[in-house]
């Protein structure tokens, strides 16, 4: 058992002993996580790269609350649908490579289909 599963079955009994399961559709966890995405955002809005490579130790603790919330609806959300993050993620990195082959993608931040 990886650390993500075990991740998932503690959010399973989180979600089960307040009887939210009936609240978790995957539609509803979507929306959650784009909300919880666009809360991650917020701190970084009118930054620039710089900064936000620099963040306040008050900002900083305020982003890992909100990566943790991200991560959280798409752990559940993954469950719910019954989908392997790592092997997706790992198949998606397989994916990328192909459409962005090292000599032509290499310092580019073009889209694929422009490279």
């Amino acid at each position: 058992m990886t650390e993500l599963d075990s991740l998932r079955d503690e959010l399973r009994r989180f979600s089960a002993e307040r009887d939210w399961d009936q609240f978790h559709s995957p539609k509803n966890l979507a929306a959650a996580l784009a909300v919880e995405a666009a809360e991650l955002l917020e701190p970084f809005q009118w930054l620039s790269s710089e900064q936000s490579r620099q963040l306040s130790p008050q900002t900083a603790a305020a982003v890992r609350k909100e990566m943790a919330d991200v991560l959280l609806y798409l752990v559940r959300l993954a469950d719910q649908l019954g989908v392997d993050l790592l092997e997706a993620a790992r198949s998606k990195i397989v994916e990328n490579a192909i459409k962005y082959p090292v000599e032509k993608a290499k310092g580019s931040m073009r889209k694929y289909t422009d490279l």
